[in-house]
């Protein structure tokens, strides 16, 4: 795979100087059309220790307008990484639409070392791949514009590049030990890079190498890569935007006039109540419960996302405010999902659930979350048919990130009749403090009450897994509802401690 890159090729100096003029234009005209396209670009460095990555992106830099690049290079993770899913810290970093990002030590870098070093295994290596590669695929769907490329040196070379750094004076910094080490293995790591380059480079996020013997060669090759790729991706979507349009309209699914649905819901028992001694007695047994299960998995480190979706009006807030009331404020948050800002907007939609994960020992609760794209974005036609589409796939690899982490996930769906909703709507109308909450949007979604049991059907089978099953909660009767959820709530926590407390196999 490498064997042409050892030609070690050379660009003379003069064809260098005659090209830069026009491509340093190139790329400035390129990057001020890309300020207002809909995609962002991700251009990953990775390769051998001396080959000129670093310097590379310097050269970017220097040609293009450093105002609308971002920078980023990934080191050992912090404290504040570490007690996250791994790939919270690539998600909270990636671009906004029309920015381009240079990724230096990227999410490549550990599955590499690691697997050289010994410490993975060829099987946990592919699997770390395909995850990079379900990662990418991820953004790469949603419109971004992927760019690899695999700075290469021949071992020869790599040797001569580390001895003249060594030996200068201002340079010789930024040669270390390790910088040595890893030429002594040399060979190890140019196999793991030839599996990776197999496993990882697809259509949509191809590798590209390039040769870093010549520096002038080098910055060339990348530079004119770059501007080509997005110059076709602007011409690409300045086509598609007219075909996208019908896209956008909301796809009819509903059932025909007069019958109802028969989904996962419509088999629940809606007569489940609690009266009020019960609950008294249930709440109280229940908060005391989980304000010592809290105190446990803090102490282990054990983060908790619970996720609430439901009908307006099923008690999603008050199922909420009953969990608080348990917990020390110092040790939880609640995101209430709305529509997406401009920043929220310009990213890609699971981006800003990333930002918002706990650190270890913590507890985020969602009042709304991701699922609004295949529940509000599908029915109100804010998704194209193919976004919402492939978002269950999506979904459930973000899930099972978190899980796999470390983390308990629990995810509520609070189901009331429609008479309940229309009853509940007719009391927040005379209620001063709950007037509010009644919105147009509400009496709206009234009218997609199929549509949206038939996506709730959807998601709660496509969703719905090991790892993150989903609870569906009777909740025409509140005290019923509230109860349920901190029970179940108790007894995923308590399994997940002794679960942590059982010896490995």
């Amino acid at each position: 795979m490498f064997r042409t890159a050892e030609l070690q090729r050379k660009l003379p100096k003069g064809d260098y100087h005659q090209q830069i003029p026009q491509l340093r234009q190139d790329l400035l005209l390129m990057q001020r059309e890309l300020r207002e396209a809909d995609f962002p670009v991700i251009v990953v460095f990775a390769g051998v220790d001396g080959a000129g990555k670093s310097e590379t992106v310097n050269r970017l830099h220097e040609w293009m307008d450093s105002r609308w690049l971002i920078t980023r290079a990934f080191g050992e993770p912090s404290d504040e990484e570490r007690d996250r899913p791994e790939y919270w810290r690539f998600w909270r970093e990636l671009p906004p639409k029309g920015r381009i990002a240079l990724f230096l030590s990227s999410w490549y870098s550990v599955p590499i070392l690691e697997h050289v070093y010994g410490r993975v295994g060829l099987a946990e290596f592919d699997e770390r791949l395909a995850r990079i590669k379900s990662f990418e695929k991820t953004l790469a769907d949603d419109g971004a514009l992927i760019l690899k490329f695999w700075m290469h040196l021949a071992k020869d070379a790599q040797g001569e590049r580390l001895r003249k750094l060594e030996k200068n004076p201002l340079l010789h910094w930024r040669i270390s030990k390790r910088d040595w080490r890893h030429w002594e293995l040399y060979d190890q790591f140019i196999a793991a890079a030839e599996r990776t380059i197999m496993k990882t480079s697809t259509g949509l996020a191809p590798w590209k190498i390039v040769e870093g013997y010549d520096a002038r060669h080098r910055s060339i090759s990348v530079a004119t890569a770059i501007r080509d790729a997005i110059r076709f991706r602007l011409e690409e979507s300045r086509t598609q935007a007219a075909s996208d349009t019908a896209a956008h309209l909301p796809s009819p699914f509903s059932p025909e006039p007069g019958l109802s649905p028969v989904t996962i819901l419509s088999r629940l028992d809606m007569d489940k109540s609690l009266s009020r001694e019960d609950y008294a007695a249930g709440l109280k047994r229940h908060q005391s419960k989980l304000n010592q299960l809290q105190r446990s998995a803090r102490e282990r480190r054990i983060s908790t996302i619970l996720v609430f979706e439901g009908w307006d009006a099923a008690g999603k807030g008050g199922s909420i405010r009953r969990i608080t009331t348990a917990l020390d404020a110092r040790d939880y948050q609640v995101i209430q999902i709305a529509a997406p800002t401009d920043e929220e907007a310009a990213h890609n939609y699971l981006w800003r659930f990333w930002r918002h994960l706990p650190r270890a020992g913590r507890v985020t609760i969602f009042d709304r979350s991701w699922y609004g794209r295949v529940l509000v974005e599908r029915i109100e036609g804010f998704a194209r048919t193919r976004e919402w589409q492939r978002a269950y796939a999506e979904i459930n690899d973000f899930e099972a990130q978190l899980v796999e982490s470390g983390i308990v996930l629990m995810k509520f769906w609070l189901h009331v009749t429609p008479d309940e909703q229309l009853q509940r709507f007719k009391e927040r109308e005379q209620i001063a403090y709950k007037a509010w909450k009644l919105t147009e949007e509400d009496w709206r979604n009234r009218e997609h009450w199929a549509d949206y049991e038939l996506a709730v059907n959807d998601l709660v089978e496509r969703t719905s897994t090991r790892q993150a099953p989903w609870t569906l909660v009777e909740a025409n009767d509140k005290r019923y509802a509230r109860v349920e959820v901190l029970r179940t709530l108790c007894e995923r926590l308590e399994t997940a401690l002794a679960d942590q407390s059982k010896p490995p196999k």
